[in-house]
């Protein structure tokens, strides 16, 4: 079976500011749009941003010596194009909730990840595995 693209609606203060993160920074292709929502192409997948005031309030939850935020999403990506973003992103200026690195070095799950926030404060995750096969490892 082949894997399906997934969908998720996540809230923005400002559609032309999530037009320029996630189109312009990010490099998502926008899709469909209105006035307060707007579809990009995640990496193969349907993220829709939704015009909506206010903000949740803000959690983390420790993990391997970092606060990661949560909620946050993202998408798992070869390790090269992870690299490739990482470096776009620091050009950038991108203020990094936590810096691109290399989690559970040497343990099973080892991966490359970085946190960031979009415009709005959604808090996106991307991440690379050099051996895919250890995305859902335990031992």
């Amino acid at each position: 079976m082949s894997l399906r693209p997934f969908h998720l609606a996540f809230p923005v203060r400002d559609i032309a500011e999530a037009r320029a993160f996630w189109g312009g920074v990010i490099g998502c292709p926008e899709g469909r749009s209105a006035a307060d929502w707007v579809d990009f192409d995640f990496y193969g997948h349907q993220i829709v941003a939704h015009l909506a005031p206010g903000r949740p309030a803000e959690a983390s939850n420790p993990v391997d010596g970092h606060d990661v935020p949560v909620p946050h999403f993202g998408i798992v990506l070869e390790l090269a194009d992870w690299q490739d973003l990482a470096d776009r992103l620091t050009a950038a200026g991108t203020d990094f909730v936590i810096e691109p690195h290399i989690r559970f070095e040497g343990q099973p799950g080892e991966q490359a990840t970085m946190f960031l926030r979009d415009p709005s404060g959604n808090a996106i995750e991307m991440k690379a595995f050099a051996d895919l096969t250890q995305l859902f490892a335990k031992d």
